[in-house]
């Protein structure tokens, strides 16, 4: 891991998941650093995210059939929902999982993903 330079641009691309405690999508995090940095392009967004991704600070998360969304580091396991309709990705905090699956002699489960799909209350 090695630590690189804090722009305004990146700066701002942090004040972006302090404000929006949510999983955020590059144009998300786009539309809501530009209100610190005016003329902020995407290809900065790609470029810090990535350098944000290296540093830990940010991981992603991948979902079935949606480009990824990136979160802060470091929380506790969680599962996402994911808005049908405006396409936002919001945390589910816990576990909800409490599934022991069978599975065959020799294997180990080591970690799961659970995803749950449906309407936000903005779009209902």
């Amino acid at each position: 891991m090695t630590t690189q330079r804090n722009t305004r641009q990146k700066q701002a691309i942090r004040s972006a998941f302090d404000k929006t405690d949510r999983p955020l999508s590059p144009e998300e995090i786009l539309q809501s650093a530009r209100g610190d940095v005016k003329g902020l392009s995407l290809a900065t967004v790609y470029r810090n995210v990535s350098a944000l991704l290296e540093e830990e600070w940010l991981q992603a998360v991948e979902l079935p059939g949606i480009p990824t969304r990136y979160e802060r580091a470091g929380k506790e396991h969680h599962h996402h929902f994911h808005c049908n309709t405006c396409g936002k990705v919001y945390e589910v905090a816990g576990c909800a999982m409490q599934v022991k699956p069978r599975l065959a002699r020799g294997f180990r489960v080591t970690g799961h993903e659970f995803t749950l799909f449906g309407v936000c209350p903005d779009c209902q």
